[in-house]
């Protein structure tokens, strides 16, 4: 399970006084544990791991988006630190399907569905989300459907 890999990992940095992978990690570990207290109260998540991949995902959007505001600030220094922070979130993520299978994969989906315009991009998108959630990532996902459909 990816949860015990980010705990090993954890340990291991801590052994090896890497405060930066450590701080990462004990993050992301806060993180699993509060969307773990949201399914709570909603329904038990199916895979353990489809959920973890989902929190990993979403971190490493925010911290693009993080890079892309500091860039336009001038702070370089703080760039570079989240984009540490998007190696080491990204260490625990399945391989991710490169531009031709995602293409290739999407266009499958487009045939199987008879999508053949941007009005269809919601049944396309959860079809790919359903199947590929885990190789994919949404937002690359959306911009990939959005090319093939327009």
């Amino acid at each position: 399970m990816i949860r015990d890999d980010i705990k090993a990992a954890t340990i291991e940095a801590m052994k090896a006084g890497d405060k930066a992978t450590t701080g990462t990690l004990r993050m992301v570990q806060s993180a699993i544990k509060n969307r773990d207290i949201e399914a709570r109260t909603g329904a038990a998540a199916a895979d353990d791991d489809a959920m973890v991949i989902e929190v990993l995902q979403k971190m490493i959007k925010q911290r693009r988006e993080s890079v892309d505001m500091y860039r336009k600030g001038a702070r370089e220094e703080l760039a570079a630190a989240e984009e540490a922070e998007i190696a080491v979130i990204g260490r625990f993520l399945p391989r991710q399907m490169s531009d031709e299978e995602a293409k290739a994969a999407i266009q499958a989906i487009v045939a199987e569905t008879g999508a053949s315009s941007m009005k269809n991009m919601g049944k396309v998108m959860a079809l790919v989300k359903e199947r590929h959630a885990t190789a994919i990532e949404p937002a690359r996902a959306s911009g990939l459907v959005r090319e093939i459909l327009g």
